[in-house]
């Protein structure tokens, strides 16, 4: 048991807050602060071990979902766009406003997001605290857990807030600016990295270790520039990412063959750092009901597709995916049907004949679907199950609104064919760090086209005769596609606020819309905070 427990200090107010829209808030929400049984301040966590075990069992439960961060981070980009198909996935508007950029402070997917990483950062900070007497080890990983809280926070709104345990609950959060923020994460990954175990690859991936925080502290540099608004990456900045990325490298880090087996359960030599969340809603949340009826358990939710315009980045006949398309690994296949029974690492638990789950396709779905024996499917309504490039509607009219069950190109990294609902979602890998050492040696003024041309030569892409930052962005959507990564790399490289399908007029070249709205609750639980520009 830990002596403080978290203490909600309930406030209910109403305001008005200046924004563009002058909307009238009334929110009743709360700020976890630390406190003992009796009230008093904060005096130290009796069990730092199962206090650790809380903090990963957090970020477990932080990627266990589509929403909140996951959603913030790619279907607010090219990445995915959920349309509204008849009454499903309409939810007010919810998801069509992350695509369409035209969020408010009121979005329960920020307040959440918000909330949790919030949340995270001060279990981490009780932890190291003194008085709770952890072991150096122990400090170290919830140094790395602050840091990697603190960070999503600092990219998400610009700001972070933090506490003092050595005051009253009733002092509120302390602002920290952007560059304090950055320069208090970057001194703890430093430290982390110094007490932190090295792990070999293949090891214990679910917590924090040396190769861990060193990634973490590549990405936290490599972003620096973003966060101080210095126009331009520093050349020491950029050294030391590349200096971060071969002590990875040393420890026996590597890029592997087999795209689609990195995000298996299983042991490999680019995983850094993993979560044992389910990796269900990657799977279920593309699905259409009647091809996930086909594979398992998970239902099909018929919701997350990708823009034509991210498919078309990678090789092969952009209208078509089935197996000699031309396409590249890392667009994957549609089969024409199931695998023969006995295929390796398969089963036949039904006896048809047919290897369970292999008639759905890996990475991208386009064109008609298949059911195992290679009849081809169809939609709830009796037409052919076809998955579409574009999002129209019955006239043919580019629509958000009124889609069909068929509109859109379907995204799956995570197969039903290992697992209808594995607890093992990726969060760190070797080929992002191996793309974040290219990016700084760019920046630096080295052509880094061989470099990347390795990767696509072991992704089954062809060579490039030179690599502009353009094409290292779309490497980037091509090996880290549905990863998370995507609107941190679009600001980073210019382009989160660029044209396109169903993006409001009004948020096109808007760099606002680099940061998200602090949410209104917040606003009103805490003085100290001061909405971002353009809320």
């Amino acid at each position: 048991m830990r002596k403080n427990k978290y203490k909600f200090l309930l406030a209910a107010s109403a305001l008005v807050i200046a924004s563009c829209t002058n909307l009238e808030v009334s929110e009743t929400d709360s700020i976890i602060t630390p406190t003992n049984a009796d009230g008093t301040t904060f005096n130290g966590v009796e069990n730092t071990e199962s206090a650790l075990d809380e903090a990963y069992n957090r970020i477990r439960s932080y990627w266990d979902t589509q929403e909140n961060q996951y959603a913030l981070s790619e279907v607010t980009t090219d990445e995915f766009i959920i349309p509204t198909r008849g009454t499903d996935w309409g939810d007010n508007g919810l998801w069509r406003v992350l695509h369409q950029h035209s969020w408010t402070f009121e979005h329960q997917f920020i307040n959440n997001t918000w909330n949790n990483w919030n949340t995270l950062q001060l279990l981490a900070t009780e932890i190291i605290d003194p008085k709770s007497s952890a072991s150096v080890q122990q400090i170290a990983e919830a140094k790395f857990i602050r840091a990697y809280a603190q960070w999503y926070i600092l990219d998400f709104w610009g700001i972070v807030p933090v506490r003092d345990l050595s005051l009253p609950p009733s002092v509120l959060p302390e602002v920290l600016d952007s560059q304090t923020a950055m320069e208090n994460i970057i001194a703890d990954l430093n430290a982390a990295i110094s007490d932190l175990p090295s792990v070999s690859p293949g090891a214990d991936t679910e917590r924090a270790n040396k190769a861990v925080a060193r990634f973490m502290l590549a990405k936290v540099l490599l972003n620096k520039h973003i966060y101080t608004n210095s126009g331009s990456a520093a050349t020491a900045d950029m050294d030391q990412v590349i200096s971060l990325v071969d002590a990875i490298t040393d420890e026996g880090y590597a890029l592997q063959e087999g795209y689609f087996d990195l995000f298996r359960n299983q042991a490999n030599n680019e995983t850094i750092f993993s979560t044992p969340a389910s990796n269900g809603s990657r799977i279920w949340n593309t699905l259409h009901y009647n091809l996930a009826n086909e594979v398992g358990e998970g239902g099909g939710w018929n919701g997350f597709s990708t823009l034509a315009e991210f498919y078309d980045l990678f090789e092969g006949d952009e209208n078509l995916n089935t197996p000699g398309s031309g396409q590249e690994e890392r667009r994957g296949a549609v089969p024409l049907k199931a695998l023969d029974a006995g295929a390796e690492g398969t089963t036949d638990a039904n006896n048809d004949g047919f290897a369970d789950k292999t008639n759905v396709g890996f990475g991208f779905l386009i064109g008609q679907q298949y059911a195992v024996d290679g009849t081809a499917l169809n939609d709830r309504n009796g037409a052919p199950l076809d998955f579409k490039r574009d999002f129209t509607d019955a006239s043919g009219q580019l629509n958000l609104q009124n889609n069909s069950e068929t509109t859109g190109i379907r995204v799956l990294k995570y197969h039903p064919r290992y697992g209808d609902f594995v607890p093992h979602q990726v969060l760190f890998r070797y080929a992002d760090a191996y793309l974040m050492k290219a990016e700084a040696m760019m920046r630096n003024g080295s052509d880094i086209t061989s470099m990347v041309n390795e990767l696509r030569t072991l992704r089954g892409a062809t060579a490039l005769a030179a690599v502009t930052e353009a094409d290292l962005l779309a490497e980037r959507g091509r090996e880290l596609y549905a990863e998370g990564w995507r609107r941190n790399d679009l600001i980073r490289f210019g382009q989160y606020t660029r044209d396109w399908v169903f993006k409001e007029s009004t948020s096109v070249g808007n760099e606002t819309k680099h940061l998200f709205p602090i949410p209104a609750a917040q606003l009103i639980t805490n003085p100290n905070l001061v909405q971002n520009p353009g809320y």
